[in-house]
């Protein structure tokens, strides 16, 4: 009997709930980080990634804009439930996730498992975040006057997610899950060594619950994606995760445009991903409205800000 031929799997962008490959038909090798693949110079090739054009970034920005409206108008239970259900997917493949970040980050398979524990606990962490945040941000103000004022949190809209260069499956959960747990929608550009988690994470979402473009995964040079996101003028909001300091600055430059909001992580190349997340990421792309309604008779009219 001859011997098996390995079929290899081909890697491919998440937009708008579906796998095409880039519209500019390139691609680019991803290849092992082990400390002798750095010594040699080069690692064991892992796959192909897609190399996203400014094309794909805009067809990104057009589904998560398009998803933006169901997904913001679903309850927050509901959005909780969603998440809660990519969580218990996510462990299901924890060994094929195990493996991946392994290759990616040059760990051994107990420290990869570890990571991917780590970041499947923060989705189901997050998840339970879903209905809880508007208590802690919003609420009763008080004012002098016949007047209840009332603030409430609202998402920001469609937020690009630059992931971590080096965290290529902790970091990367860390940020996109706070992003979509208030609410709002996210182009996701995964990092540009080691995208293969994040495409793969792509694979997950697109089997769950979550609407279609309420998450888009382009993978490539994260200077040539995030480029057009960051001036984009239908992106809301922008993380500067996975930018060096060069790049952040540029990005932040060109958000200004249309007055984005950026979260720019302070200094990139220290954040520790596996530290207690805190509430930071998910008010960071929050908006409060609030809401002046006069006591007395039901039915009087109100008037919001």
């Amino acid at each position: 009997m001859s011997e098996r031929l390995s079929v290899f799997k081909t890697y491919k962008l998440y937009v708008g709930g579906k796998f095409p490959r880039s519209e500019s038909g390139r691609v680019y090798e991803v290849t092992t980080r082990t400390s002798a693949a750095a010594a040699a110079g080069k690692g064991k090739w892992l796959a192909n990634a897609p190399l996203s054009s400014r094309k794909d970034a805009r067809d990104a920005v057009v589904a998560a804009r398009k998803a933006f409206g169901g997904w913001s108008g679903a309850t927050a239970y509901n959005r909780g439930q969603i998440l809660y259900r990519v969580a218990e997917m996510l462990e299901g493949r924890r060994d094929q996730y195990v493996a991946e970040v392994a290759d990616a980050e040059g760990l051994s398979k107990s420290k990869a498992a570890a990571q991917v524990d780590a970041a499947i606990d923060r989705w189901v962490w997050y998840a339970g975040w879903t209905d809880k945040i508007a208590q802690v941000v919003g609420g009763g103000n008080p004012v002098a006057g016949p007047f209840f004022n009332l603030s409430s949190p609202e998402p920001t809209g469609v937020v690009a997610v630059l992931a971590p260069q080096e965290s290529s499956f902790l970091g990367l959960v860390s940020v996109i899950a706070p992003v979509v747990a208030t609410g709002n929608t996210a182009v996701v550009v995964a990092s540009e060594k080691s995208p293969l988690p994040a495409l793969s994470l792509g694979e997950v979402l697109a089997t769950s619950d979550l609407p279609g473009g309420v998450v888009n995964v382009l993978s490539g040079r994260t200077a040539e994606i995030a480029t057009p996101l960051a001036a984009h003028q239908d992106v809301n909001a922008i993380d500067l995760a996975g930018a060096d300091e060069t790049l952040a600055k540029e990005l932040e430059i060109a958000a200004a445009d249309n007055l984005k909001r950026v979260l720019r992580p302070q200094p990139v190349d220290d954040v520790d991903w596996s530290a207690t997340p805190g509430t930071d990421r998910m008010t960071a792309f929050l908006e409060t409205k609030t809401v002046w309604h006069p006591t007395g008779a039901l039915g009087a009219s109100g008037s919001s800000y």
